[in-house]
């Protein structure tokens, strides 16, 4: 039996993809839930994410990285007491820290409503779960977002639904972006992030430039810093069919991508949004692993160090960890995934004939 809750506050402020890994937990509330209302606390970065879903009323930002950097001035413009007194005067029937993190469990602190997270030996920091007036048991063991899915469906008090979650983002943020989308088909390469251990090696991107060309396709290349910008004009030399695409927002950037044939990623937050657009991508992982946090949904693949052989370091590459990670590894990757969807694709169209039959 699910709770009796018009309005709901969700806490989860960060980072890009942490967002997007909560928005099915929304999905499956909303669907157990019709009527209720959902707000959400997010970073001022993030701010566009948690609208894209239709259940999502007031979107309330917050500066916590900014304030952290600037403390002082934060006290003195009043930021901070403004924000206490937007949460404190909320008309919220419960909270739910979907973060589990000191930062987000000190902003539950005085809204004077139940407050949900998880305990001590599901959170990401335990402490987080002494601010939680109730605190939910989640298995570590699984992906993101099947914990944020479990944790929604406690702290609400109903059913999960059975199979894979979904993102629920809206088509109309898609359609009503002003963002030019290039001729198709195109492939977009999301190669920057803010970790440099992460980055894939910028030769390696020229390479798989080169072989996308010749395959007939063209690539779009986003940037956000100009240190970015700049690594995606060196990559576009090669090819008048490479396009550097101009500064965009969140919004903009999705309606790219949400056009693409299909994207390549680093392990960064754009990887996550292909995924919740239902776009195929491989993710490159190198330091990191996708077990727990990889992209999520279907046609995802991803490519980590343990799928390619070990070799020496290759000189001039840089970060030297991903050497063993070629372009070409990367482009038959690529072309197991379009096939595996073209396969899909069949199998889709043969059910729906045999339905109409």
């Amino acid at each position: 039996m699910s709770h009796c809750c018009r309005r709901v506050l969700i806490i989860k402020t960060s980072s890009l993809g942490d967002v997007i890994h909560t928005l099915p937990a929304v999905t499956d509330a909303a669907a157990a839930m019709p009527g209720t209302v959902f707000d959400w606390v997010v970073e001022e970065s993030l701010v566009e994410i948690p609208g894209w879903h239709p259940a999502v009323d007031r979107v309330i930002p917050v500066a916590v990285r900014r304030w952290r950097r600037h403390p002082l001035r934060c006290w003195r413009t009043g930021e901070w007491s403004r924000f206490r007194s937007l949460l404190k005067e909320g008309q919220w029937d419960l909270v739910i820290d979907a973060q589990a993190l000191l930062k987000s469990a000190l902003l539950t602190l005085g809204i004077g409503v139940p407050v949900y997270g998880l305990d001590r030996h599901s959170a990401r920091e335990s402490l987080a779960a002494h601010f939680y007036r109730h605190r939910v048991a989640v298995s570590k063991g699984q992906h993101a977002v099947e914990r944020i899915r479990q944790l929604f469906a406690q702290a609400l008090g109903y059913a999960l639904p059975p199979g894979r979650g979904q993102f629920g983002i809206r088509s109309e943020i898609l359609q009503g972006a002003n963002a030019p989308v290039p001729e198709a088909p195109y492939i977009v390469f999301v190669h920057s992030t803010t970790a440099a251990k992460k980055h894939w090696p910028e030769g390696y991107w020229c390479t798989l430039a080169r072989l996308a060309v010749d395959a007939g396709y063209r690539v779009c290349l986003p940037w956000a810093l100009p240190e970015e910008r700049a690594r995606a004009e060196r990559i576009a030399r090669i090819s008048s069919r490479i396009c550097v695409l101009p500064k965009l927002n969140l919004q903009g950037v999705a309606s790219v991508i949400a056009g693409a044939e299909q994207v390549v990623a680093v392990d960064t937050g754009l990887g996550h949004l292909a995924a919740a657009l239902d776009v195929p991508c491989v993710s490159l992982y190198g330091p990191t692993s996708p077990v727990l946090v990889g992209a999520y949904g279907r046609s995802q693949a991803h490519l980590s160090l343990a799928d390619c052989p070990a070799s020496l370091p290759v000189p001039g590459v840089q970060p030297a960890l991903f050497s063993p990670m070629t372009a070409p590894r990367v482009w038959q990757a690529m072309q197991r995934l379009r096939a595996a969807k073209d396969v899909d694709g069949t199998r889709q169209k043969a059910r729906r004939l045999d339905e109409v039959g």
